[in-house]
């Protein structure tokens, strides 16, 4: 693996379904050791773009690189080294949260202790408890702490605020922080903008399958000539509702 390539790299990647171009020639580039986040409305291509990064989706054209890996021939290379909170994810109701987090360390051959990973995340009280128990918020943080294990190089974190109180925001932002000091890069989706604005060093705003706009929000307010004080829904809004004047939604 190659340190100085980026982190992630799409190339004029397309995705088809039938006559549906869920992803258009996108090229993107996320660098390492930034915290990226990839933003748009419902049905802009944000899901499918991350299952094209993990192989769980092939490309009808273009080409997707993560950590200097094609995710196509080195599936378990990129796998051992991505750490993934999906949008939706399935656990065992009958068993524990340390069980969780214990099978994950054994399948990435990870040495990490399940106790202290479930206490970073706030759930130090239910290590042993079974997860069928869990509430929708403690389900998010027992999905993200089976996506620390192993100290991975890149964190894909898809709606990773979901369903979490506002304590539990806090610490899912501390966790991002701290991930990216340590080295990696953090990758995210997500609907909670202020969250974004927050904790992002570039935004990308994807729009009808296409990257319409990206940059730092100072970047974003100015293509949009927007005010300084404009908060990043002010400009994704608008960045969003003028790509839909334009015919730029085809979903």
């Amino acid at each position: 693996m190659n340190s100085a390539e980026p982190a992630i790299e799409l190339e004029t990647v397309t995705k088809k379904y039938g006559d549906v171009r869920a992803v258009d020639s996108l090229d993107l580039v996320v660098e390492r050791g930034e915290t990226y986040g990839f933003l748009g409305p419902n049905g802009a291509g944000k899901s499918t773009t991350i299952g094209l990064l993990l192989d769980y989706l092939r490309p009808t054209s273009g080409t997707v690189r993560v950590l200097g890996h094609d995710p196509r021939r080195d599936v378990v290379a990129v796998h051992d080294r991505v750490g993934v909170l999906p949008d939706r994810f399935g656990l065992y109701e009958d068993r524990s949260a340390r069980q969780h987090v214990a099978l994950i360390a054994e399948t990435k051959r990870a040495g990490d202790d399940p106790e202290n990973l479930l206490e970073r995340v706030g759930l130090g009280d239910a290590v042993d408890d079974e997860v069928g128990g869990f509430s929708s918020g403690m389900e998010q943080r027992l999905a993200l702490a089976m996506a620390l294990v192993g100290d991975p190089d890149l964190l894909i974190l898809d709606e990773p605020f979901s369903g979490v109180d506002p304590h539990g925001v806090r610490r899912v932002r501390e966790i991002v922080r701290e991930e990216n000091e340590r080295g990696a890069t953090v990758f995210f989706s997500s609907h909670v903008l202020g969250q974004v604005e927050l904790v992002c060093d570039r935004i990308g705003v994807l729009h009808g399958g296409q990257l319409v706009a990206e940059g730092t929000l100072d970047d974003l307010r100015a293509r949009t000539a927007s005010p300084n004080d404009a908060t990043m829904e002010d400009v994704f809004v608008e960045l969003t509702d003028a790509r839909a004047d334009d015919g730029g939604d085809r979903r």
